[in-house]
């Protein structure tokens, strides 16, 4: 399952593109403006297990990383795919506490401070739609960590989550929400953000934010638990480190392990994979979710189409038609829109994963988007030419795989942040 990048092909930048105005209306009117920090896309529970029963009497307990910083920040959370409404009994925000001995789940009380909405500190997130806390004045800082805590008093039924957050969740029974120790969280995920979709923070010169619309490259599959090391995340911290003179966008990774441009989560692949809800609905499904709606979006990178080849065999001509619809829907809302190509996977799976046709399939498609297709998009990232073995380009270069040959590793996720342009992001 995988996600998005770029590179230099033959010598010249394997980049077409427009990066759009590189100020936007608040940097010319200096004014404070709502930007995105932190994001992840969001499905149904699966059809067994805690994400089905859902929460009862529990507090979950999750850490999160910011991109960018701001005076004031809101948490975004949701309830888009329950069964029924959800009561939310009480939920802080607050800093780890990294002088004890378990800094994910134990928090600084010092910083402790609890969210409200529209004054209370308890409401109801109606089915199918999102609940915004109030402005909270809590400096943030760029890629500072963070650590949001929700209670649910009744039972919340199927939960609203994203299940590969490459981190360590706490959940326990009663209102953990203001416990400083973790000790009470008796069960710990290394997975499951929880009706907790995303972070805005307020901040002046905002050039708004990046959305990563990818699947379990951009997810982090092959990176480092507990460690940030995403794609996305390095990305962020390339474009801080680059320009620190500068306001740099947010980057919100809305990745989904097992995404697919025109199949649904549940629809089984190849090798025997029986599909899954948190693989999420096909791509054009997410844009109104996962797109459109993020706080000062400016971006979008599109890094998807393995997912289509490996499990479900489809065309070239059904991936790039899918691609290019993708494009035309980000141009028309005005958003700069990026596309990365399909990296290698030979040798990953079991028999039919991988065949010579599939990565037939998977070189056309990329041939399209290095040529007269590319040009559509404002620019292409050309992931493939960043991780593949140059001895043998239908895999990954060893280097940089993380040990099943189609995910890569945190070497691997560097590489491909390195060679993200940042011209094409405004800066």
């Amino acid at each position: 399952m995988a996600s998005a990048a770029t590179l230099l092909i033959a010598g010249t930048p394997a980049v077409t593109a427009s990066a759009g105005p590189t100020d936007t209306e608040s940097a010319r009117h200096g004014r404070a403006e709502w930007a995105g920090t932190w994001a992840a896309a969001v499905t149904r529970g699966n059809t067994v297990g805690l994400t089905n029963t859902g929460l009862n009497n529990q507090s979950i307990r999750m850490p999160v990383q910011t991109t960018v910083g701001g005076d004031r920040l809101r948490v975004r959370l949701t309830n888009l795919y329950g069964e029924q409404a959800v009561k939310v009994g009480h939920a802080t925000v607050a800093r780890p506490n990294t002088a004890t001995a378990d800094d994910l789940s134990d928090i600084d009380p010092a910083s402790i401070r609890e969210l409200t909405f529209q004054g209370a500190s308890s409401a109801t997130i109606n089915k199918g739609a999102e609940l915004l806390s109030d402005p909270l004045t809590y400096p943030v800082e760029e890629q500072e960590d963070l650590v949001v805590t929700l209670y649910f008093p009744v039972l919340t039924g199927p939960v609203t989550f994203h299940g590969q957050s490459r981190v360590t969740n706490f959940i326990g029974a009663t209102d953990l929400t203001t416990a400083a120790g973790g000790t009470g969280f008796t069960i710990k995920p290394n997975c499951c953000w929880m009706f907790l979709s995303g972070i805005d923070v307020e901040r002046r010169l905002s050039p708004g934010s990046v959305v990563v619309l990818g699947d379990s490259i951009g997810d982090g599959n092959g990176s480092t638990v507990n460690a940030d090391r995403r794609w996305p995340d390095l990305l962020a911290e390339r474009l801080i480190e680059a320009r620190p003179e500068v306001r740099t966008p947010g980057v919100l990774n809305l990745s989904l392990s097992g995404n697919r441009l025109n199949h649904e989560g549940t629809e089984p692949g190849a090798g025997g994979f029986p599909g899954y809800y948190e693989l999420g609905p096909n791509a054009l499904a997410r844009l109104n979710e996962d797109v459109f709606p993020q706080t000062g979006v400016r971006t979008v990178i599109t890094h998807l189409g393995i997912n289509d080849i490996w499990m479900n065999g489809d065309s070239a001509e059904a991936i790039i038609a899918s691609l290019r619809q993708l494009n035309q829907q980000a141009q028309e809302r005005g958003l700069t829109s990026l596309v990365g190509t399909i990296t290698p996977y030979e040798g990953n799976g079991g028999p039919g994963v991988w065949t010579e046709e599939k990565e037939a399939t998977r070189q056309a498609v990329n041939t399209w988007l290095r040529g007269a297709g590319g040009a559509e998009f404002d620019g292409v990232l050309d992931f493939d030419a960043v991780l593949r073995d140059p001895t043998h380009p239908s895999r990954l270069l060893p280097a940089y795989d993380a040990g099943d040959h189609i995910h890569p590793n945190d070497a691997g996720a560097q590489a491909m942040a390195d060679a993200v342009p940042l011209r094409l992001l405004g800066l």
